[in-house]
């Protein structure tokens, strides 16, 4: 070998081994980097193995296993604050018990999950109720999986009211949550739907009272028109797998993609005054052959989970829109209304968006995903001051809106950094860190390389035979 070939191949040497140092480096001192690398070339990816992600619901991390009792004796005590797990099978009844005062107003949300592939009929669901000791009902409501038979998570709500006039249930005592399917199921016998368990998830509030009576009308003019849907580059947000789990949005133009049988979950903060509009986009199939209905819904829950409105449109194959229908602004006095959905926008706090795509897409149109752009408005002055509780409600940021809202660009869509969340900030940290890392390491053995190859340069000089 030349001396000219020996010193060639130790500065190719030298440039592999920098490489291998700045692997290793970036390795070991940057393990989280690669993985954020990924989370950032495909923005859209979901875990489909988890059964709490993807197709199935994102349960609450932190809830707790709640034994569904089959009558009153044995009936777990929920805690208003804390989220619970639960399970409902066949067509029995499941009882869960509430200690109450009698000054707050205690809501409860149940959310049922169907397992994945089950095929409910389309009055199959669930209701819910609250009951005194002497099993008068004060509240009741009842949801079911819809038309599209599509299994979904879907959301029922019942409450201990307080209110002047009402007359039952205002003492302070005992109460108990009664959850129930509702419908026929596909058929009967061991192992068919009907016999199936739902996952249930149950989350109490508590609302106390205010400082001063208040008035109990209800305004009767209110801004009823349907504003136009926003108009801007869409942001890319990925929805979340649940409640727990839901995306903050604020005003502006979101896209996501969405798959047959997949619920996404946003949550947008409404202060006292504000109303919120939404529109979602649906895009176009490779073809237009087929039509599903319904295969699109939306639906709008307030910060206590208790349903405020839905749409829903069909699916032919071609681009689809639906939008909310106007709804008023949220005050305090609407509790005093007689129907939904002025009903139930009576707090402020995050009010969640949710949107399914029908399991039947997938047969006509094959398994996506779906891109879709999410519109979403937010009118009125924001920062307005509340009723005047007299006590903390539980838990005690259910009905804030405004600490979580992420800031705004011009046009209303997130601020530069602000909607990238934790990969982006991990991205930049690291950017820095691996960037100073590369930079010493490179310098090291790029000094080191030089100073070899001299002096191998000049031993060549020294001894021309060598």
């Amino acid at each position: 070998m030349t001396g000219m070939s020996a010193v060639m191949v130790m500065a190719r040497m030298a440039a592999v081994t920098a490489v291998t140092a700045v692997t290793f480096v970036t390795s070991v001192l940057l393990p989280g980097t690669a993985a954020v690398a990924t989370a950032l070339s495909h923005p859209y990816d979901r875990d489909d193995d988890d059964p709490d992600s993807a197709y199935g619901y994102g349960f609450d991390g932190d809830a707790r296993s709640a034994e569904p009792a089959k009558g009153t004796a044995d009936a777990v005590r929920l805690h208003p604050g804390t989220t619970y797990r639960s399970s409902l099978t066949g067509r029995g009844k499941a009882y869960y018990r509430l200690e109450l005062d009698a000054t707050s107003t205690t809501y409860v949300s149940v959310t049922a999950v169907p397992r994945p592939g089950a095929a409910p009929a389309s009055g199959d669901g669930i209701s819910v109720s609250v009951q005194n000791a002497d099993g008068v009902g004060c509240s009741y409501d009842s949801v079911t999986t819809g038309a599209s038979r599509s299994p979904q998570p879907i959301t029922a709500w019942a409450a201990r009211e307080i209110q002047p006039g009402l007359g039952l249930c205002q003492e302070a005592g005992t109460y108990y949550v009664v959850v129930e399917r509702t419908g026929t199921g596909t058929g009967t016998g061991t192992g068919t739907e009907s016999d199936r368990p739902w996952d249930l998830e149950l989350v109490p509030v508590s609302e106390p009272p205010l400082e001063k009576a208040g008035a109990t009308g209800v305004p009767e003019t209110w801004n009823s028109a349907t504003p136009a849907p926003l108009v801007a580059e869409p942001v890319p947000r990925r929805g979340g797998s649940g409640f727990a789990g839901a995306t903050a949005l604020s005003q502006g133009v979101w896209s996501d993609d969405l798959a047959p049988g997949q619920t996404l979950f946003y949550k947008v903060p409404v202060g006292w005054g504000q109303q919120v509009y939404a529109t979602v986009d649906l895009d176009s199939a490779d073809q237009d052959t087929g039509f599903v209905v319904p295969a699109l819904d939306m639906t709008l829950y307030n910060p206590v989970r208790a349903e405020v409105v839905h749409t829903s449109a069909g699916y032919g194959g071609r681009q689809t829109s639906t939008s909310l229908a106007p709804v008023p602004p949220v005050r305090y006095t609407n509790r005093y209304a007689p129907t939904d959905p002025a009903d139930s926008l009576r707090f402020a706090g995050s009010y969640y968006l949710v949107l399914h795509l029908s399991a039947q897409v997938a047969e006509s149109f094959g398994d996506g995903p779906y891109g879709l752009r999410l519109r979403v408005r937010v009118d009125g002055a924001a920062g307005r001051a509340g009723p005047g509780y007299a006590g903390q409600p539980v838990p005690r940021d259910v009905f804030d809106a405004g600490a979580r809202e992420p800031a705004r660009a011009p046009g209303g869509t997130v601020a530069a950094g602000e909607g990238g969340g934790t990969a982006m900030r991990a991205v930049a940290v690291g950017g820095i860190g691996t960037g100073s890392a590369l930079l010493l390491v490179l310098g090291v053995w790029t000094v080191t390389a030089r100073r070899r190859t001299s002096a191998q340069i000049r031993a060549n000089a020294q001894n021309p035979t060598a």
